[in-house]
């Protein structure tokens, strides 16, 4: 398998994050429609963008020359990672909060890659990755606040002095 750079190694890693998160937000979508329906319809738009931040970066990946296989491989082993966090995070007694709190930290996670991907991609002048990365961060960025802000309703929902 070729040897990738930095930069394709990121690549692989968001593609993976994206892949991952429409694996979380399919989980937390079953638990808001238990417990906040309202929630739900921003979590299917969430879920939709992540499919297609992940088709976006598979054709890109493509035109990387002998490398969509090792950045695919990439993107898997990310998601692997990404699902043995949830299962571990997220368990039969978890609820529709805990759902949106492991959402928030992920977000913040994607938000992170995608900055770092895009730094690289400033220094190593890829037009194309740059032209993803331009499109993916600000909706990696309202991902984040609407998995914040949805943490925060279903907080204020909560009794402070109840017990779990």
């Amino acid at each position: 398998m070729a040897d990738l750079t930095n930069l394709e190694t990121k690549l692989g890693e968001v593609i993976g994050l994206a892949m991952a998160a429409q694996v979380a937000t399919s989980k937390v979508i079953k638990m808001a429609q238990e417990e906040n329906g309202g929630l739900v319809g921003q979590l299917e738009q969430m879920n939709r963008e992540a499919k297609e931040t992940e088709e976006r970066g598979v054709e890109l990946a493509s035109s990387f020359e002998g490398k969509k296989t090792a950045i695919l491989k990439e993107a898997r082993d990310v998601k692997r990672k990404g699902a043995t966090m949830l299962s571990t995070y997220l368990d039969d007694e978890s609820d529709a909060l805990d759902g949106f709190e492991f959402l928030t930290m992920a977000e913040a996670a994607e938000v992170g890659h995608w900055n770092v991907l895009r730094e690289m991609t400033t220094r190593a002048g890829d037009r194309n990755v740059a032209t993803l990365v331009e499109w993916a961060l600000p909706i990696q960025e309202r991902h984040f606040q609407t998995a914040l802000e949805g943490s925060k309703k279903l907080a204020a929902e909560e009794d402070p002095q109840g017990t779990s």
